[in-house]
């Protein structure tokens, strides 16, 4: 089996002046006809795209049957949200059109709110974990409707070998054009399948690209039509989606990002150790590179750091992501 060798320096921790930290990771960037156009770290070595994965699980749950009348539904299915509102009136909705529970059907486990807002909210309303506040219950919900279409049970569809989690597993390698190299499971309980980054780059691809009706392309409309829904308010991908004209975002656990625009590119990250702010300014270099205005970030890449609870540094683009396009 292929194993990931491990990246480069993409960003540094500067403090004061002062690099205090690194971090390593790698990048792929496709070129509008799909090829490898620049790269940093190992751009073929499998990792686990975690929540990146979502949108083409979305895209084999359409195949299989489920209909969502609202875009902003389907959305949610692709989404890590962050818990607000919502993302929990929407899901409980969903639940309600199949008869199902957030108590009893739903699998993913019980946790608060993924936003810091969100959170704060549950807490004060005296409230505690829940498994419809985890930010995968809409790809759950998905799930579950999606099993009560084709007649598929839905007391174990996190299993690997349940047919809904086969046939999302083939959309996904599809997608990508490769095979998972492992399977694993998710932090939600549902499998997640291992891919290459430049395999991860070229599924986004095709969801932008591909024909409007398909699958592919609804799953693409429905997310950049709705970037608070797949994330949340202020997040990533939703600060990428409303910033770039027809960018498809969707990040995932562990320092992951996947992006692609219709006749530019497409992008895929892996932060080595999982340092969600080392993103944004990896992001934003990776985009120049394609030749997209990332001006609309300056805000937010670099990442800021505090000192007393003012500015005192930055996390900031450096190596591969801070080289000349």
């Amino acid at each position: 089996m292929a194993v990931y060798q491990g990246g480069e320096l993409l960003a540094e921790v500067v403090r004061s002046g002062f690099v205090e930290g690194r971090h390593l990771g790698s990048v792929a960037v496709l070129g509008a006809d799909g090829t490898l156009v620049a790269s940093a770290g190992d751009p073929h070595g499998p990792i686990f795209p975690r929540s990146s994965n979502k949108p083409m699980q979305a895209v084999g749950m359409l195949r299989a049957g489920l209909r969502l009348p609202d875009p902003g539904d389907l959305a949610l299915v692709a989404a890590s949200h962050f818990g607000e509102p919502p993302h929990i009136e929407r899901v409980r909705a969903m639940l309600r059109t199949g008869g199902l529970s957030p108590l009893t059907d739903l699998r993913c486990p019980p946790e608060l709110p993924l936003g810091e807002a969100a959170r704060a909210g549950v807490l004060r309303a005296g409230d505690g974990p829940q498994r419809i506040y985890m930010n995968c219950s809409g790809k759950h919900a998905g799930m579950l409707l999606t099993c009560l279409v084709d007649g598929w049970p839905t007391d174990d569809y996190r299993a690997v070998d349940h047919p809904l989690q086969v046939t999302l597993r083939d959309t996904v390698a599809e997608l990508a054009g490769e095979a998972p190299a492992a399977t694993g499971v998710d932090g939600c309980g549902a499998p997640v399948l291992a891919l290459s980054l430049a395999g991860l780059a070229g599924a986004f691809l095709r969801l932008v690209t591909a024909p409007v009706g398909s699958a592919e392309r609804t799953v693409a409309d429905a997310m950049r039509a709705h970037p608070e829904l797949v994330s949340g308010t202020g997040a990533d991908d939703a600060r990428l989606m409303r910033g770039v004209p027809g960018l498809l975002s969707k990040g995932g656990a562990e320092g992951v990002l996947a992006m692609a625009i219709p006749a530019v590119g497409a992008v895929a990250i892996k932060i080595d150790d999982g340092a969600l702010r080392a993103r944004m300014p990896v992001a934003v270099a990776a985009l120049r590179r394609l030749g997209v205005a990332a001006d609309a970030f300056d805000d937010v890449a670099p990442v800021p750091l505090l000192g007393g609870g003012v500015p005192v540094g930055a996390v900031r683009a450096a190596g591969w992501a801070a080289g000349d396009p």
